[in-house]
């Protein structure tokens, strides 16, 4: 089956960040979408529920922790988007056994669900933070995996059922790895939307962890666009694939730029019950990503400036802003 025939996909985590953007441009692009949310029940829809009514797109509700609910939502798709996790790392300290159910169990519970099924393309979500602190840069997908935290246990392990299932079933399966997205509707718990929240709110001195560490940031649309091709195409089955922008930079310089871009003359301090524990903290992460662009011809078309500046202009929108408790520090 080519790939070019997947236009009927599903995606889990539909309702997040990355997954909303991701169901967007799938829908631009003449997909099919089935859009996974997580059950509540207030029957609420997360992101989107900003998103306009589309005949191409079915919202259904459920958790991917349970198999026979993931085998019931993947019948008659070709192709799934599996971005259904846990993510913040500082929840998964005093919580790690929600995140192997929801993160191993759950990508589990897909592989096997398009196993039984036949003919369905599965493309996994995984992390940068699998591979720890730089032992070189930039890093390429041979780096070692470092489990520096349970949320990145938790994603190695998820990588590792993904792969299994290539190698033992033959299951098209390719890894994803996104370096660190950013953009509008991003949680909270991330940085660069509880600066730009807090700012926004007229806080003039904001707490923070370590600024020392550096990132790969990369621009939501950038992330998506990155899906879509390492899905169009046969070369990437059986592969982990890096989606980044190449480029390093720091917290304090990020923040910084944040802070010049919406004039502001905030100060940061350092809080250290929001310092990571000593062994935990990746301390740089700058992504090789050589290999998506010789498989697929991959660019990134946002640079940090550019990202950071559409996103301050989303999160100052009032209607926006007040979806965020700048007050509360979220994990």
């Amino acid at each position: 089956m080519e790939i070019s025939n997947h236009k009927r996909a599903l995606v889990t985590g539909a309702d997040g960040f990355i997954g909303s953007h991701l169901t967007e441009l799938l829908l631009e692009k003449g997909y099919k979408v089935r859009a996974l949310a997580n059950y509540n029940s207030f029957n609420y829809w997360g992101w989107l529920e900003d998103l306009p009514t589309n005949p191409d797109l079915e919202l259904v509700t459920g958790d991917i922790r349970d198999p026979h609910f993931a085998k019931h939502i993947m019948k008659n798709i070709d192709i799934v988007f599996h971005l259904a996790a846990l993510i913040a790392i500082p929840y998964s300290y005093h919580s790690p056994d929600t995140y192997v159910d929801t993160n191993i169990k759950g990508t589990l519970n897909v592989c096997q669900a398009a196993r039984e099924l036949g003919g369905i393309r599965v493309i996994v979500t995984s992390t940068s933070e699998v591979y720890g602190t730089a032992q070189y840069v930039p890093i390429d997908e041979k780096h070692p995996k470092q489990a520096q935290s349970p949320y990145s246990a938790s994603k190695i392990g998820a990588d590792a059922i993904a792969m299994s299932f290539y190698n033992s079933f033959d299951l098209a399966v390719t890894i994803a790895r996104p370096f660190n997205t950013y953009g509008p509707r991003q949680s909270a718990r991330a940085i660069i939307p509880t600066i730009i929240s807090q700012i926004a709110n007229g806080i003039k001195e904001i707490k923070l962890g370590d600024l020392t560490p550096t990132r790969d940031f990369n621009f939501v649309k950038d992330t998506c666009n990155g899906f879509v091709a390492l899905a169009e195409s046969n070369l990437t089955i059986g592969k982990e694939i890096n989606i980044c922008s190449n480029y390093e930079i720091s917290m304090l310089d990020t923040l910084s730029m944040i802070r010049e871009i919406m004039q502001s003359d905030v100060k940061f301090i350092t809080d250290e019950q929001r310092i990571r524990p000593v062994n935990s903290e990746v301390f740089r992460l700058w992504g090789d990503n050589k290999l998506i662009r010789e498989l697929t011809g991959f660019e990134p078309q946002f640079n940090i400036r550019r990202g950071l500046e559409i996103t301050c202009d989303w999160f100052t929108k009032s209607g926006n802003l007040h979806k965020y408790k700048a007050d509360i520090y979220n994990v």
